[in-house]
């Protein structure tokens, strides 16, 4: 390892925490908290709703915390949650229209800042941006997940 390959590493994650902390700032400014916005966001999305274990693998978040943002939105009638017939386990949530009216704003609004800026990169710029963000991630649960450091 080089000392240029730590200097991309940290401004790589730098820009990285940068991206986390615009979202966490967008989401109080939206009276809601960063994982809250996340979970809206797929929820808004998904016509049919999405199950609380679905809602976990898209958000990269715990059982226990979508539960709770989930039990929060049921409070304020954002959401509805109903057990499925040929799973009585599985729960699927759907948005209500105050859920929709609630958070549409702010969904449509990061959705479109999103595709715009991924819109000014070129298709070439878009592929390899998204390509090397992949493998990063790959590499990165790779080692996190070795047991020691090798030097």
């Amino acid at each position: 390892m080089t000392k240029d390959d730590r200097k991309n590493a940290y401004l790589y994650c730098k820009f990285r925490d940068e991206q986390f902390a615009l979202y966490d700032e967008y989401a109080k400014q939206n009276g809601m908290l960063m994982k809250t916005l996340l979970v809206v966001n797929v929820l808004f999305y998904a016509e049919n709703g999405l199950t609380q274990r679905d809602i976990c693998k898209r958000t990269f978040q715990s059982k226990q915390t979508v539960n709770l943002i989930i039990r929060n939105l049921l409070k304020e009638a954002y959401v509805t949650v109903e057990e499925r017939p040929e799973n009585k386990r599985e729960k699927l949530v759907q948005m209500t229209n105050a859920g929709r009216t609630y958070c549409e704003k702010v969904v449509r609004h990061i959705t479109w800042a999103e595709d715009t800026a991924m819109s000014l990169f070129s298709p070439e710029e878009q592929k390899q941006l998204i390509d090397l963000s992949k493998t990063f991630t790959k590499n990165l649960t790779k080692l996190i997940k070795q047991e020691t450091e090798e030097l």
